[in-house]
């Protein structure tokens, strides 16, 4: 289906989300959609499936104009879309949740259906396995089968290849070119150029809401980010290794549950003022890692050590990190949180008005942190979070974020807090890991498979070690 966008606007209160945005995605191919945070990307692709409605402006499909009021308006047209954060159902398995929103089938069709799909993408989901149990990834995975059973014509995907594995993408990209060819319509929000620039047949910019540009393969990536930021970005001089002081983080003869492998560990140390990237791929045990120093979970065996105050910032903002439906005065009151709160409103507000201020954040005291943008949810985490901590434990921190805002993060957390915290960060991405950590270690199979510094390794190594290859494991 082709699909049309004329001079949509939108706004909320007194914020212009979007301004006479026009656009049009052809059947059969790949449409990238590009800008920074906040941008009004997601909005746009909201009001396309119905979750949100427009101020003005009007959307047509194969020419004849819709009006989607809410998601099923959209679903029974056959338009789908794969959220950044997981919309699904944590208490369930995978097949009930593969299940969910398609045409009524006996259960063993479902499973047949759910396997066949799960082959042809590489994706690895036990049907009856508690959603709960698993990754962000692959709850992502879940969702995008789900949308291809139900015979989606319409396929928005927002970040998909957030949380999946270098293997998993080369297997989803020839995928979604495929359903292109057989004449899906894809729309593809992303901040990766390279993966745009591999995938889309074309591509729109939006800026604060208005689109400021539009081509078709093959891109130049200079014009693309002047159209996102107005200036090109500059590459960042990655900065000297920092001084290691005492330990802050101590774990020995660690063995515990979680993800596909668990967790073996026989001893790690992290000093004071150090930058640790755990690298690997999903679920070879970083999540769990993170989890058991923050002391979200337990060890079967062995002993963890933190010294001082430790502060965890987990990859999905809105399910574990932030209240959805309080407002940021609200957020900034739990965190001083005394005998006072809730009784004083104005103190609040000035508390809400004065990180916001401090943090750039494109939002008001009394919006909800899910009024927010990815970026300003990010921005949000970092204003809550305790200056003083002696240990800061952080799940891809960039994860959906544009160049600017991913520098401003790592900016913050290098320059603005002290030179002696320790912070340890899991990404998929590793020029972020190679850029920013003093140290890396690669988990395979819920092992630590390499410990090194990263003045002495480099992108290959990493990589080799997060296929297996230097343990000997086929």
């Amino acid at each position: 289906m082709e699909v049309e966008f004329n001079n949509i606007s939108k706004r909320f209160g007194t914020v212009q989300a979007l301004t006479d945005v026009s656009l049009t995605a052809q059947k059969g191919t790949i449409h990238g959609l590009i800008g920074e945070n906040g941008a009004g990307k997601s909005t746009l692709m909201k009001i396309l499936t119905g979750y949100q409605t427009k101020s003005g402006g009007d959307i047509c499909i194969d020419g004849n104009d819709v009006n989607l009021k809410t998601p099923g308006d959209a679903a029974k047209i056959g338009i789908g879309m794969l959220y950044q954060e997981p919309m699904d159902f944590p208490p369930l398995t995978v097949l009930e949740n593969f299940s969910l929103g398609c045409p009524a089938l006996a259960k063993v069709r479902f499973k047949e259906s759910l396997q066949h799909l799960s082959t042809a993408f590489g994706f690895q989901l036990a049907p009856h396995r508690l959603v709960e149990l698993l990754t962000v990834g692959e709850r992502q995975q879940i969702e995008l089968l789900r949308l291809i059973h139900c015979q989606t014509k319409v396929l928005i995907l927002d970040e998909p290849t957030t949380g999946i594995s270098p293997a998993q993408k080369k297997l989803l990209f020839p995928a979604l070119k495929k359903l292109a060819s057989e004449g899906m319509t894809i729309l593809l929000v992303s901040h990766k150029l390279e993966e745009v620039a591999s995938l889309c047949d074309e591509v729109t910019v939006l800026r604060h809401g208005k689109v400021t540009h539009h081509t078709k393969a093959p891109f130049h990536f200079p014009e693309l980010l002047q159209a996102m930021f107005g200036n090109v970005p500059e590459q960042q001089k990655k900065a000297d290794a920092r001084k290691t002081g005492p330990a802050a983080i101590t774990m020995h003869s660690i063995e515990t549950g979680g993800e596909r492998q668990g967790l073996t560990l026989e001893s790690f140390i992290a000093g004071e003022g150090e930058i640790i990237g755990l690298a690997g791929l999903d679920g070879a045990g970083q999540a769990t890692f993170l989890r058991l120093a923050a002391g979200l979970c337990f060890p079967k065996q062995g002993k963890i050590e933190i010294a001082g105050k430790s502060v965890f910032l987990p990859a999905d903002r809105l399910e574990e990190a932030l209240f959805t439906d309080i407002s940021l005065s609200d957020h900034f009151s739990l965190r001083d949180a005394g005998n006072s709160f809730w009784q004083k409103s104005k103190h609040n507000k000035k508390r809400a008005e004065k990180g916001i201020n401090a943090f750039s954040i494109k939002g008001k005291p009394d919006s909800t942190a899910d009024d927010l943008s990815g970026g300003n949810q990010q921005r949000l985490l970092l204003a809550l979070l305790d200056p003083e901590s002696d240990v800061i434990l952080l799940e891809n921190p960039t994860r959906g974020l544009d160049i600017q805002s991913g520098q401003w993060v790592w900016e913050y957390l290098t320059k603005t807090l002290s030179s002696e915290t320790c912070i340890v960060f899991s990404s998929p991405e590793l020029d972020e890991i190679l850029h920013y950590s003093d140290r890396i270690l690669v988990f395979y199979d819920g092992e630590i498979v390499l410990d090194s510094a990263t003045a002495k390794t480099n992108h290959g190594q990493v990589a080799a070690a997060m296929t297996g290859v230097s343990t000997g494991k086929e």
